[in-house]
């Protein structure tokens, strides 16, 4: 066993014990791999750092685990890739729906019923978006409405594009909570909640 395997079984094993030193190890030996990975298969320098930062954060949580690691660099690797897939099936969900509440366009499934509850939703959202803090509802307008990437946002509001993030982590966390308490006007068109964006 070479060196740097040994050292890596060593540090799995004391991070799935609680060791951040050795957690941090691995951090420091993976992410500029793991950061290039996952950039050149979304193609989004900003995906990527997502990825990274959420990939680490959840073996954190879940450390006790490491210690049956093997191959920590094949599941490194595969656990970030199944990460940034999931990712791009929300962000294709959230698409669609946004596009179909915000123009009325009615699912395949569309019922009498459904159509009332389109029509709720999108009062729903509507009234939500309206009541969120204004530098939210500018962002979450730009990005949603008018299809502005975050980059171009941020150069227009002259503030940085992790900020631009986080206003609308903020706003989707609050559309979701309003949404969530009309479950009513939603469980017609959501089926199972196949392409609902805040899901």
């Amino acid at each position: 066993m070479s060196t740097s395997i040994q050292y890596e079984k060593e540090w799995l094993h004391m991070a799935a014990d609680g060791d951040e030193l050795a957690f941090t190890h691995l951090f420091h030996a993976y992410k500029f791999k793991l950061y290039g990975f996952i950039a050149r298969l979304t193609g989004s320098p900003d995906t990527a750092e997502d990825v990274v930062q959420d990939v680490f954060l959840k073996l954190w949580k879940e450390r006790k685990s490491l210690r049956e690691v093997d191959a920590f660099g094949s599941y490194l690797f595969r656990m970030a890739q199944n990460h940034a897939i999931n990712g791009f099936r929300k962000m294709a969900r959230e698409e669609v729906m946004r596009r179909e509440i915000s123009a009325g366009d009615l699912p395949a499934y569309s019922t009498p019923q459904s159509e009332i509850a389109l029509k709720e939703t999108r009062e729903i959202l509507h009234k939500a978006i309206q009541q969120l803090p204004p530098r939210q509802k500018a962002i979450y307008l730009l990005s949603r409405e008018e299809g502005v990437k975050h980059e171009e946002i941020a150069r227009r509001l002259r503030i940085t594009t992790g900020t631009v993030k986080n206003h609308m982590i903020q706003a989707l966390r609050t559309l979701r909570e309003q949404l969530s308490q009309h479950p009513h006007s939603l469980e017609i068109i959501l089926l199972p909640c196949l392409v609902f964006p805040f899901c």
